[in-house]
């Protein structure tokens, strides 16, 4: 298979450095080691658009039909590499040369696609047959907001029973908020339904991004909203990953972006602890 030129960093998550469609490796920082990524929107497509999004040339609406023969060629030919130890010696420098999970994410959003449940079943069958089944974490990192169709309650149902679990998106927790910094328009009952819903089926994390828009922190109602909004899933989730700018965006405006200060994340992390949440914070 295609190595990357240089091991994987943290501030490289390009989609193409395996040469594959829709399967590709990253360090990740926050899962602490090797991620196997798994892309179900090869055509750059989103129903967000997240000022601070990574994904060039990033375009509104879905994704084309999933070709799962590839997929599973995709996935079994990396896998193979890791598990011989090839790849990591290539593309992973000496302290993140462990697996930490398969993880649904991509350069979309994953459930739009209409073949997610059939990609999660294909995971589980094959680590299943790799005798790895419980032993990584399959993981969907999502904006949820497509939670009320029954056909994504049922795959991420499943993801739950193959030792996975959710990082669930939410940025803000108000409708201007989310306008500005995601690019949908969203009542927060309905977030909190679907996240509430999502802590049911699976193992739910919230993954919050929280940076400087033209030098300013998030204003203080902002974060009091997002802090009601925990307060009342708090009881569905196993806890926040709370975490900064660590590449640059590739979206309109992104030279407006900068990065918050540790200080003042250590800070929104210690509110959110008081609410009685796990808190995992990355600068």
């Amino acid at each position: 298979m295609k190595y990357p030129a240089q091991p994987l960093s943290v501030t490289d998550h390009r989609r193409d450095s395996a040469g594959m469609t829709y399967v590709y490796p990253v360090l990740s920082r926050r899962a602490g080691g090797i991620s196997v990524g798994i892309n179900l929107n090869p055509n750059n497509a989103c129903n967000w658009a997240c000022v601070y999004c990574q994904v060039p040339d990033l375009t509104r609406g879905g994704p084309p039909p999933i070709d799962l023969a590839q997929l599973a060629a995709e996935l079994n030919a990396l896998l193979d590499d890791i598990q011989s130890g090839e790849f990591m010696a290539h593309a992973a420098p000496p302290e993140a040369r462990q697996i930490m999970d398969i993880a649904f994410s991509g350069n979309g959003e994953p459930t739009s696609a209409a073949e997610f449940p059939q990609a999660v079943a294909l995971v589980g069958d094959l680590l299943a047959a790799r005798q790895l089944a419980g032993k990584i974490k399959v993981r969907l990192i999502t904006n949820g907001s497509l939670l009320h169709r029954a056909e994504v309650q049922a795959a991420i149902a499943h993801l739950g029973r193959l030792n996975g679990e959710v990082w669930f998106k939410v940025d803000r927790a108000t409708p201007a908020g989310m306008e500005a910094v995601n690019g949908t328009r969203l009542e927060p009952a309905r977030v909190l339904a679907n996240l509430r819903r999502c802590g049911e089926l699976a193992p739910t994390w919230v993954q919050t991004c929280l940076f400087l828009q033209d030098g300013q922190a998030p204003a203080e109602a902002e974060i009091q909203a997002y802090l009601d909004l925990l307060a009342q899933a708090r009881d569905r989730l196993q806890g926040i990953h709370l975490y900064g700018l660590a590449r640059p965006s590739l979206q309109p405006g992104a030279e407006h972006l900068g990065r918050l200060p540790s200080d003042a994340l250590t800070t929104i992390a210690h509110r959110i602890e008081a609410l009685g949440l796990q808190v995992v914070a990355t600068p």
